[in-house]
C-alpha cells in the first residue's frame, strides 16, 4: 500500500512537498514513480527514482522545478515542487512497480501495480 500526503492550495511560484509512504511492504528494491492527473484528462507520467536513488527522470514540464527523492531507510518517497504553476494542478499520485522494471518503462502507468490514493495540488494564479 502506497499513502501520499502533503497535498495543498498554494499560489503560482510557490513551493509544496508531497510525501508517499510505504505501508506493509518494503519499496526499496523498485523504482518509484509520481503521476498525476488533471480534471478531464489522463494521468500522465511526473517523474520517477530508481531503486538506489541514483538516477532519476522527468517530463519535459517539470524539469528544473521538480525533484524526485527518496529514503528507503524510511520507506518514503518525496516530491518537492518549486515555481508551481497553475497548470501543475491536478491529483499527484505514487505509484510502485511489483518488481524491478527497466528505466525505459518508467513513464508507462503499466507497469505500475501498486498505486496510492492520491492528494490534491491546487495552484492559483
Amino acid at each position: 500500500q502506497l499513502v501520499e500526503s502533503g497535498g495543498g492550495l498554494v499560489q503560482t511560484g510557490d513551493s509544496l512537498r508531497l510525501y508517499c509512504a510505504g505501508i506493509g511492504r518494503t519499496f526499496s528494491s523498485v523504482a518509484m514513480g509520481w503521476f498525476r492527473q488533471a480534471p478531464g484528462k489522463e494521468r500522465e507520467f511526473v517523474a520517477a527514482i530508481n531503486w538506489s536513488g541514483g538516477n532519476t527522470d522527468y517530463v519535459d514540464s517539470v524539469k528544473g522545478r521538480f525533484t524526485i527523492s527518496r529514503d528507503n531507510a524510511k520507506n518514503m518517497v518525496y516530491l518537492q515542487m518549486n515555481s508551481l504553476k497553475p497548470e501543475d494542478t491536478a491529483v499527484y499520485y505514487c505509484a510502485a512497480p511489483s518488481a524491478r522494471i527497466k528505466a525505459t518503462s518508467w513513464r508507462e502507468r503499466s507497469w505500475y501495480d501498486y498505486w496510492g490514493q492520491g492528494t490534491q495540488v491546487t495552484v492559483s494564479s
